[in-house]
């Protein structure tokens, strides 16, 4: 029994977790109350009152902020004002960045919604149709990285595998190909199947981590959708090597389109033979879960996803011990994001030379998302190496707006902000560490002239703080404190000796806290005062802001 799918299933016949619902789910579990509400308090996906009729949930992060998501909302909050049983509320990354902004409305999301479309939507969920809500993908149409030419092909490198038994040579390959880890760490894929499969154990276990949820990510989501066959094939093939019989997908619960993509794939796998048990008559047996997340950002820290699939609450955990060897259930477990795994079937059928010569430098291919003001937002498949202004001008059309650019995010909210002036920086491991940053979870967001970068630096904090689990004091009050102080700034209430305590604030941090969403959260104000700090002492000292963003109605 999972804690987490039973309170979905509750909330799934009820529309929210009624007080008698949970009594009886105690009494019939045998699990005290207050554990099951400590985990249904958790999830921003549960409620534990009765829904209204209309619950519209703007996002605020981002892209969508710099897309007009202020201006969005009170559109929406002026006409929800004359209708009965609505409630208007901002809400964390939908992961559609590149048709910003986007709103969910009784949890159906809509991306690239104006005043227009917000008003026929509002139409036809008062009658009680739910409007078509199809997400135009957007981004590249020629891909490397499917070595199957023909639907019969697929599944051919782990024919081959199974067929050799050979997993020495498959973890030298993926060794020799440079692979790292997509999600963000970049850790060598090669060394951690094999530490996996090194590990003790009789019982192991593969996870995958499909919950990208930071501002100006959606890569993941545009690979499950156009690829979910190189996904399956990465599993199986990662599930042999380190012996694992039980394989989850943990998906966000933003991404039902995926997920249906997903279990489609699934169904046809096994009727291939490919999953399940004697996976194509060879010895070798395991079982695919898919598991959707009850939300929250912090559930994309692998420690945190692996209490969640365990029916707790996704608090990290303190490290070592690492999942490696001790992961789900205390075994050990192998965890890869979606890209990762898609990554390698290709790798396998071509060879590790191929891999490396898809790069700038033999560095390998990366998908990578481009939202905020570029012409063409969209996921690309690219060479890793290629500079941030080529990506954006041969990828992304340049610069929207008919403005310059400012400033850039290389690698998602947590790689903070990069000036215009480093475009040349390649998009690349090591380039981006060399200069402060990192290429994250494949995220570039443009920032156009115009921009207020404390604004920028406010609004992701503000993310970081609103996502955090709480657990370590750290990031829980750091992240808080830096967001208040950010706050008086725009309101030109701020002093210079507050903004100096950021340093210290970010330091801790950094040095303490449990997981990276506390070390990330001081990056976006921290880089900004590196690069930008002469704008930012503008709203200190002046009390005026040299965009004309902040200070609005105080003659600012």
């Amino acid at each position: 029994m999972n804690l987490i799918s039973e309170l979905k299933a509750i909330q799934d016949r009820h529309g929210y977790l009624p007080e008698s619902e949970l009594r009886t789910f105690s009494q019939r579990a045998t699990v005290p109350l207050y554990q099951i509400q400590a985990v249904a308090s958790f999830y921003p996906h549960f409620r534990t009152q009765p829904p209204p009729k209309l619950d519209i949930k703007v996002c605020r992060d981002l892209s969508c902020h710099m897309a007009g998501a202020q201006r969005l909302q009170q559109t929406v909050q002026q006409q929800a004002a004359s209708a009965e049983s609505c409630i208007v509320t901002g809400v964390s990354c939908l992961g559609r960045c590149d048709q910003a902004p986007a709103l969910a409305i009784n949890d159906t999301i809509y991306a690239g919604v104006d005043e227009s479309l917000f008003q026929r939507l509002f139409v036809a969920f008062q009658q009680g149709t739910t409007p078509d809500n199809t997400l135009i993908q957007r981004g590249s149409t020629v891909f490397t990285i499917d070595p199957y030419a023909q639907t019969a092909d697929r599944f051919s490198a782990l024919r081959q595998m199974l067929a050799t038994g050979n997993v020495t040579a498959v973890i030298q390959t993926l060794k020799d190909s440079g692979l790292r880890g997509m999600g963000g760490a970049g850790f060598p894929t090669g060394l951690k199947w094999e530490i996996v499969r090194n590990a003790t154990g009789n019982e192991k276990y593969l996870v995958v981590n499909a919950d990208e949820s930071e501002p100006g990510t959606f890569k993941d989501r545009f690979l499950m959708e156009k690829f979910p066959h190189l996904l399956l094939e990465g599993i199986l093939l990662g599930a042999a090597v380190v012996g694992a019989s039980k394989a989850f997908i943990f998906i966000r619960h933003e991404y039902p389109d995926q997920e249906h993509k997903i279990e489609q794939a699934l169904a046809d796998a096994r009727a291939q033979g490919a999953v399940g048990n004697r996976i194509f008559g060879s010895e070798f047996s395991c079982d695919i879960e898919l598991f959707v997340s009850a939300g929250g950002y912090i559930c994309g820290e692998e420690t945190a996803l692996l209490e969640a699939l365990e029916g707790k609450r996704a608090e990290p955990r303190n490290k070592p011990p690492f999942p490696g060897t001790h992961g789900l259930w205390g075994k050990p477990t192998l965890i890869n994001n979606v890209e990762t795994l898609s990554m390698i079937p290709g790798i396998l059928q071509r060879g590790a030379d191929w891999f490396k010569a898809q790069g700038r430098s033999n560095n390998g291919l990366k998908y990578l998302g481009l939202s905020g003001h570029v012409e063409r937002p969209g996921v690309y498949e690219v060479p890793l190496g290629l500079s941030v202004e080529e990506f954006i001008r041969d990828y992304g059309g340049g610069v929207s707006t008919g403005k310059k650019l400012k400033a850039f995010s290389p690698g998602g909210a947590s790689s903070g902000f990069l000036p215009a002036s480093m475009t040349n920086v390649a998009l690349d491991f090591q380039a981006l560490t060399q200069v402060g940053s990192m290429l994250g979870s494949g995220a570039v967001v443009a920032l156009a002239e115009g921009v207020c970068m404390l604004d920028v630096a406010l609004n992701v904090v503000t993310f970081f703080r609103n996502e955090s689990c709480g657990k370590c004091v750290p990031c829980r009050v750091g992240s808080d404190k830096i967001v208040q102080i950010l706050t008086r700034a725009t309101q030109g209430q701020a002093t210079t000796s507050e903004i100096d305590l950021i340093g210290e604030l970010a330091e801790t941090m950094q040095l303490t806290s449990i997981c990276g969403l506390g070390q990330a959260a001081p990056l976006p104000i921290t880089s900004a005062l590196k690069y930008f700090g002469d704008e930012i002492m503008t709203h200190l000292t002046q009390k005026r802001c040299p965009e004309g963003v902040c200070f609005r109605g105080t003659g600012g």
